[in-house]
This record gives C-alpha cells, structure tokens and sequence, in this order.
C-alpha cells in the first residue's frame, strides 16, 4: 500500500471556501443500459450550473453499479473524471472530484485504489457495512482508507442504511489526519451536533471542513453556526457547503443560494425572514422529491423525475427493476414544482440542454 496522498492545495481551499457538490446520478435508457451520452450531459449541467464539486458512485448513483454483473462502477466513474477534466481545461481551475467508496476494509481499499488511478481527489467513506461494528473497527477502516485518498466522512441516515455514530465516535476520527471533510446527513439536530462538537474540541476548525449532507434542513443549516462555550472560550462553527442528493436537482439556485448566503455571512448581517420562509420551501420540496412519505423509497426516481421533466434523463429507468415512484409520489413533485417556482432552474437547463446533449 503506498504512501497517503497529501489532498491538493487548491482542492482544500475550495473545501474550505464553501461550494456545492451534487451527488451524481446514473443515466439509463430504456433498455436500462448505461447512457453515456446524457451521463455526460448531467455532468455538464452541474458544472455549467457552478458547482465546484461532484460526488459519483455515491448513493444517487445507486449502490447497484458495483455489482459483478452490471459491472458500471469504474465506467461511471471514469466518464465522470474526464468530463470534469474537460472543464477544467476550459476554466484553468479546479473541480472537487469525490468518490464513493462502500463495503468492508478490502473492497473499500480496492475501490479507493481505483478511484484515485482514475484521479480523484477524495473518498466518501460509507460505513453502511458496519451497522454491528465497534467505534474502533470503524476508526481502523477509516484510517486504512485514508492512507490511500483523504477522507470525506460520511454520517449516513439509518432510513437509508446509516448507523448512529456518536459523539465519541467521531472524536476519535478527528485523530485521522487524512480525514479533512465531513458530510452530515444523519437527519437528525442531535446526530449533526456531535459531530461539530467533536470538530470543535478535537481543535479541528481549520483542517476539517464540514458539508451538510442533512436534504431536510439544507439552508438552515447554511445559515446558522454553531457555538460551543467551554472553558470561558467560544467557538463558532459553519457547514461550509453541501453534499446533496437535493443539490442533483435545481442545481444553478444552489450555487446561488450558497453564494448569497456566504456573502450574508461576510457581511455580517442578520438572517432575514424571507430566508427563513425559503428554507421551509426547500425542505417541503425535499419531502416529495425524496419521498419522505414512504420512508425514501422513491429518492431516487424522485432525482430522476425532476431531471425527466428538464429533459436531461430519457426516463426514470433504475438498475433495480422494483424501483419506481411511490403512490402519490407524482402528484407530490407536480405541487411543489408548481408552489415553488423561483427554487427551480428550468430556463437556465432550457437554454443549455441541446449544448449539454451534444
């Protein structure tokens, strides 16, 4: 195993900035075989739309991809890095390049392996495979991984397959020095706390970055820091940008929401109401893309209509033939859409989408 590659200084200061990262999707046709072409057109679309990050083989990817018989993992990802690639050389900057990288130690490690030949720049470490496991099993896997890419931790949602990591836990993983990032996604004000707290006391604040991975309370927790006082001292802690499967859809007012609400920030300005109100439009959104009336079955599919209805995906076809929209699950998405037309992008995907196709 070679020596852990040190994460490039642009990259962190790009983590450190604040940006969006989407997580990405898998386009299929009809025929549920992987379509390249609008693949690569999603990718266009989200940096085109700003982001400075893209996570692929994450959750929204679908787990699926690794399976021996569908054999997509490395395709997806490699398609994923040269179209990225691709911009850069057109913007001389960098992207944040993320990788999902699940399973126990020896499939993680290959998978890490792969994913930074292939030139990504950091792991997005499930740790789905260890519902049963000890804080120090997952301390050991986690520093194992990032001996070969730094690590982006991942606090998953048990509804989704995540496990309740605990304060504790993520003390110790503060220890990893590799690990620079961490996406919060327990859904949960209790879960996200433990892991700023143990960002805070573990002296962290300057070399862990931490992302909201929470898709039901996305702008609030842009727009509120926590503060930790202890020992007569404070300590002030912000996500700096998110990892979302939300920020899959609508792409072009998350990079504007983020940019407004940084220079808010800068400002030092109070949080105004209509931000407030804006936040609970988006989390209502969230709750019918998502599917939360039947506990995330439809999450995915749900990414997948709103894209259908851009033009940017031919159908909502998955790799599990089971998997589809909910009960009502359609007429959820037609009423936001419809309530909330100023969190949509439709005329900017409008505009570009025969380019992206091209």
């Amino acid at each position: 195993m070679s020596s852990a590659p040190q994460l490039d200084p642009r990259v962190r200061e790009l983590l450190f900035q604040g940006i969006v990262i989407p997580a990405h999707p898998l386009a299929l046709d009809r025929n549920r075989r992987f379509d390249e072409r609008r693949q690569r057109a999603l990718t266009r679309y989200y940096l085109d739309a700003g982001a400075q990050g893209v996570a692929v083989g994450v959750h929204t990817t679908q787990f699926e991809i690794r399976k021996p018989e569908i054999g997509l993992f490395e395709p997806v990802l490699r398609l994923g890095a040269e179209t990225i690639r691709d911009h850069e050389k057109t913007i001389g900057d960098r992207i944040v390049k993320v990788a999902g990288v699940v399973g126990r130690t020896s499939q993680a490690v290959a998978e890490a392996e792969l994913a930074r030949e292939i030139g990504y720049d950091l792991a997005l470490v499930s740790l789905a495979a260890y519902a049963n496991a000890s804080n120090e099993e997952m301390i050991e896997h986690l520093r194992i991984v990032s001996s070969i890419l730094p690590v982006f931790g991942f606090y998953l949602q048990p509804a989704v397959g995540g496990r309740r990591l605990d304060y504790g836990f993520w003390k110790a993983a503060m220890e990893i020095e590799n690990l620079v990032a961490v996406k919060v996604a327990p859904f949960n004000r209790y879960g996200s706390l433990d892991v700023a707290r143990a960002v805070v006391d573990s002296g962290r604040i300057d070399s862990v970055a931490l992302y909201t991975g929470n898709d039901d309370n996305i702008l609030l927790d842009l727009l509120t820091s926590a503060r930790f006082e202890e020992g007569g001292a404070n300590a002030d802690l912000r996500f700096r940008g998110g990892l979302l499967g939300q920020w899959a859809v609508w792409t072009r007012r998350a990079v504007e929401d983020l940019r407004a609400i940084k220079l808010q920030q800068l400002e030092g300005a109070d949080i105004p109401s209509a931000w407030l109100t804006r936040a609970q439009q988006l989390t209502d959104a969230n709750a019918a893309i998502f599917d939360v009336a039947n506990c995330f079955a439809g999450c995915i599919t749900g990414i997948h209509e709103v894209l259908r209805r851009q033009g940017l995906l031919e159908g909502i076809w998955t790799l599990n033939e089971n998997e589809g929209l909910s009960r009502g699950q359609l007429e959820a998405i037609d009423r936001v859409c419809s309530s909330y037309p100023s969190l949509t992008d439709d005329a900017f995907v409008a505009e570009n989408l025969d380019r992206w196709l091209s």
